[in-house]
């Protein structure tokens, strides 16, 4: 197969790329360091994700909170 040939298939299957990338990623995370703290590195690194992206588009905390806190709460 030729160059464009490959790039084809990767724009074509990019989600299940990913999904293998992952999935071979979390595999060794877990047989180098344990389930467990593969669980926590993961949920580490959406919550640093999520706070970023939050960053990106300028929104502020309080807003946040304003949003998942009961009306009256602070």
């Amino acid at each position: 197969m030729d160059r464009d040939k490959i790039i084809a298939q990767i724009k074509a299957h990019k989600g299940g790329i990913a999904g293998i990338l992952l999935g071979l990623l979390f595999g060794v995370l877990v047989l180098t360091i344990g389930f467990w703290k593969s669980i926590f590195l993961v949920l580490c690194i959406c919550i640093g994700y999520w706070l970023g992206s939050s960053v990106d588009k300028k929104e502020k905390f309080l807003d946040f909170l304003d949003k998942i806190l009961p009306k009256g709460f602070r």
